[in-house]
């Protein structure tokens, strides 16, 4: 008789732009498990207040509930589905410097991104999330965010002193960081060749968001633009693994345009009209003002005189009286 196993469960951050999740944790356990093949079901939500942590990702199996992503690969590698099974102790102690090179390099330059750089706080960051996440909640995890945010470059960067030195100095070592990665990564399609591993998944997870994000500074996102091998790993995940997911966000947008053009035909119309209306006035006023046409002695005019024979006003008052006997 067949052992009836628990399925894994996943609480992550909503998607948008095509990607399953814009959040690095939640999209790093989501690829992992999506790589291994296993079954489990995905609940996707915009308010990380009603989870059993209070945070996302959360993975429920059976009785455990697990936010460390070791633990999640402990729980994968017990069920036999691995997506590091095959690597040799070399190839797993590559994949873990490269691991603490995102987090000690890119991690802090993607809260800078989204967080401390001004432009993309104030026009992209705070709307989004403002948006996204229900009243009152939005106030305090935008807030929550926001200070992390500012906490980590205290902590890291306080020796620096101003702003500019410290993005000049994130912003440097994220891109140093990025070429390293290009570098490694060469002509190949996953770090370790054919099939994707658990680094794949915490490089796409780093990368997505910044990729695929419409930020207002885009000093960052160029340089992972620049990476050409690095932009088309992403890509090529996010259609294999995640096709459901782009083909969903292409399609929202192809309906927003189709009612953003529908809503515009009226006004568009209307301005149309307006314009053609006004040239026609232009003209018979410039006509008039010229002699070329000749108002009939039922009407009565009044002109404003002027040089120029584009700026005559004319105010016509038509005497129905006199039009009528």
């Amino acid at each position: 008789m067949a052992l009836n196993r628990p399925i894994i469960k996943l609480d992550i951050w909503k998607g948008d732009w095509g990607l399953p999740s814009i959040d690095v944790e939640s999209l790093r356990f989501l690829a992992c498990a999506r790589f291994c093949g296993t079954e489990y079901n995905v609940n996707k939500i915009n308010n990380p207040f009603w989870t059993s942590k209070g945070s996302v990702p959360v993975v429920h199996y059976g009785s455990k509930e697990i936010s460390d992503f070791h633990e999640f690969l402990d729980l994968l590698k017990s069920k036999n589905v691995s997506p590091d099974e095959g690597l040799s102790k070399k190839q797993i102690a590559e994949a873990e410097a490269y691991t603490n090179m995102l987090k000690e390099k890119l991690y802090p330059a993607l809260l800078y991104t989204w967080w401390i750089d001004e432009k993309n706080f104030t026009s992209f960051t705070k709307p989004w999330y403002m948006k996204t996440i229900p009243f009152p909640f939005n106030w305090y995890y935008s807030r929550k965010y926001w200070s992390h945010a500012n906490s980590v470059m205290e902590a890291l960067f306080e020796s620096l002193g101003n702003t500019a030195n410290v993005e000049t100095k994130v912003y440097s070592d994220a891109e140093k960081c990025l070429t390293s990665l290009s570098i490694r990564l060469g002509e190949s399609e996953f770090m370790f060749g054919a099939h994707p591993t658990s680094i794949d998944a915490t490089l796409y997870a780093y990368l997505a968001p910044l990729l695929k994000a419409p930020f207002k500074s885009t000093v960052l996102q160029n340089h992972l633009k620049s990476c050409h091998n690095l932009q088309k790993f992403v890509i090529r995940i996010t259609q294999r693994y995640f096709s459901q997911d782009c083909q969903e966000f292409e399609e929202q947008k192809r309906n927003m345009d189709r009612s953003t053009n529908d809503c515009d035909y009226p006004h568009k119309r209307r301005n149309q009209f307006l314009a053609t209306l006004f040239a026609a006035i232009a003209m018979f006023s410039y006509a008039v003002s010229t002699g070329i046409v000749q108002i009939p002695s039922k009407w009565k005019i009044w002109k404003k005189e002027s040089s120029d024979p584009i700026n005559v006003r004319l105010s016509l008052l038509w005497d129905w009286k006199r039009m009528m006997k």
